[in-house]
This record gives C-alpha cells, structure tokens and sequence, in this order.
C-alpha cells in the first residue's frame, strides 16, 4: 500500500512546486560520469533543495524509477545495452507524471519528433545541454514541454508541408535505431555488440528494415539516411 502514496505524491510535486527552490527529485541517466557529475553541478546551482539519483544505463533506470518517485528525469537516448527508446516507452508507461527530458549528441531533426511521439517531455542536444537544461526542468516542471526554438519553427513549419511521411516514420524505434547504425557503416556484428543483441536480431532487423523501406542494399541505406539528414 505504500508504493502507491510516492507515485500520488509525484504529481502533486509536479504541479505544485516551484521549480527555482523546490525540493525535487531528479534522476539523471548517462553512461559517462562526468557528463552526470556536469549536469548534476549545473542543476544543483538553481535547485539547492533537490534530491538526485543517477543511473549508468537503461536497466539502472528503470529499477530507479520502480523503486521511488521522480519528479524530472534527464535520460540520455544512446547508451549501451537497452536501447534509450526502448527505455523512454517503458518509464513512460510505467509512470506517466514523471517529465522525462531525453538527452542526445544527435541533432534535433534525428530524434526529436520521434522521442516527443513517444512520450518525451522534451530534447536537448548534448552540445547545448549546458545552456538550456535549467531552463529545460524548469519547463517540464509546470507541466510543459520543451524543444529549442529552431525545433518549434521547424515543427510549425511541417504543419505546412504535404501530409506523406518519410519512409523511414513507418520504422519501429528498434529498427530505426539499426538503421541509423547501418547508415553508419557499422557492420551487423558491431551493431550486435552496441546494441547487445545476437548477430542474428540484427541482420532480421535489416531485413525487416530493407522490406518496409523498400531498399536492396547496405548502400541504399546510406544514401537515404544521408539525404534525410538522418546521420551527421
């Protein structure tokens, strides 16, 4: 019976306190230390009172925020083992009145819309993590979202734009996630390793990937990914 006052309590947090002093919780996910320690420094700053809780990877994370309520999570969508897509869906539908903020080194127009689809409350980019992600929390605290400025024009933007979807849209985030990888030039035992899948779940992905896109070759892959800006 007492897990369920946390997970109560957790919305009244989010609604209710203000962000500049509160006391809130914050669960920050990154493989590299110092980009945690880095954050961690940076929000400690504006947020005196806070709590905060840090994972290495997407199972950490998820024993986290079973274990105890979290107000704010910043979840870094590129780490080893379980895939930060995978991760986002399942804390999202574990606890939905947790703002998760997915952190990235991939620009926005590579992962934003699909992490905001999924349940994100919104993306920042590694290389402005420093700048926007006080503003950031702040944000999501009171129950909004954020995306940068240059994503909101371009998401107005889209609203103009014909209603026919890339190709790559109909891709589950598992297979996008290999399909970027491939676009890459990784072979499908280095995605194996990254991914922490059997060389033979990564060479079904591609098939399924090559179906659904309509491609042939590895080639073909890159080329697309290139010309939808899908890769750096």
């Amino acid at each position: 019976m007492q897990k369920a006052e946390p997970v109560k309590e957790q919305g009244a947090i989010k609604h209710s306190v203000k962000p500049a002093v509160g006391a809130v919780r914050i669960l920050i996910v990154d493989d590299h230390s110092i980009i945690r320690q880095g954050l961690k420094q940076l929000l400690a700053d504006e947020f005196p009172k806070a709590t905060f809780g840090e994972a290495n990877n997407g199972n950490e994370a998820l024993e986290q925020v079973m274990k105890q309520p979290w107000d704010v999570v910043l979840l870094d969508i590129t780490m080893p083992g379980k895939g930060g897509l995978d991760v986002l869906k399942q804390i999202v539908g574990a606890q939905p009145n947790i703002a998760v903020l997915v952190l990235s080194m991939h620009p926005e127009d590579q992962y934003a819309v699909r992490v905001l689809k999924t349940g994100a409350a919104g993306y920042i980019t590694k290389n402005t993590a420093s700048e926007e992600v006080v503003g950031a929390v702040k944000k999501v605290l009171t129950g909004g979202r954020y995306v940068s400025s240059t994503l909101a024009e371009n998401l107005a933007a889209s609203l103009n734009a014909p209603l026919e979807e890339p190709r790559h849209e109909i891709l589950s985030d598992r297979e996008y996630q290999v399909m970027r990888l491939i676009a890459l030039g990784k072979s499908v035992k280095e995605i194996g390793f990254d991914l922490s899948l059997s060389v033979k779940t990564i060479s079904t992905y591609r098939t399924r990937i090559m179906e659904k896109m309509q491609l042939k070759t590895n080639a073909d892959i890159i080329r697309y990914a290139v010309h939808q800006r899908l890769v750096d």
